[in-house]
C-alpha cells in the first residue's frame, strides 16, 4: 500500500493527518503503543515543520506519503519550507530542573526516540524531506 496526501500547513491539518495514518497503522499490524508512537513522532516533524520551516501557518503544504511493506511503515514528509541541520541541534539536556530545559531539540530527539529510523534531506528542487519508519515488533 503506498499513499500520499497534502494538507494545508496548519495545526487544524494535523488531526486529519493522524486520521490519514490510521488505515496505513492496522495495514502494518502495529499495536497500540507503537501507533501512538507514530502519530506523536509525526504530529511532532508537523508541527516542526510549521513552526520552523514555514515560521507560521498557513505558509505552505505539508506532503505526507505513506508505504506499508513487510509490517514497516514508513512516513515520508515534505515541504517547502526553510532548510535545518539536524547535526546542528544539540541533544536535550535532561539532567537540569525542568523549568531549565530548553525546548530546542526536544521534538527531533523525541522522534529519534520513538521511530525505528528517522531521516531528514534538503535539496534546492525538491525541498525538505523527512522519512521516519516503525516496524512492528516481533
Amino acid at each position: 500500500m503506498q499513499k500520499t496526501r497534502k494538507f494545508p500547513g496548519n495545526y487544524k491539518s494535523l488531526a486529519k493527518i493522524s486520521r490519514f495514518l490510521e488505515q496505513a497503522i492496522k495495514q502494518a499490524g502495529l499495536n497500540a503503543r507503537e501507533a501512538y508512537s507514530v502519530k506523536l513522532a509525526v504530529d511532532e516533524a508537523c508541527c516542526n515543520i510549521i513552526d520552523h520551516a514555514y515560521g507560521g501557518e498557513n505558509k505552505g503544504e505539508i506532503e505526507c506519503s505513506l508505504l506499508v511493506e513487510n509490517d514497516c511503515l514508513q512516513i515520508e514528509l515534505r515541504d517547502q519550507g526553510k532548510p535545518f541541520n539536524p547535526e546542528k541541534v544539540p541533544p536535550p539536556q535532561f539532567d537540569v530542573p525542568l523549568r531549565n530545559l530548553k525546548e530546542h531539540g526536544v521534538g527531533f530527539y523525541l522522534m529519534n526516540q520513538l521511530m525505528d529510523s528517522v531521516h531528514y534531506e534538503y535539496s534546492k528542487e525538491k525541498g525538505n524531506r523527512m522519512v521516519m519508519e516503525k516496524r512492528k515488533s516481533r
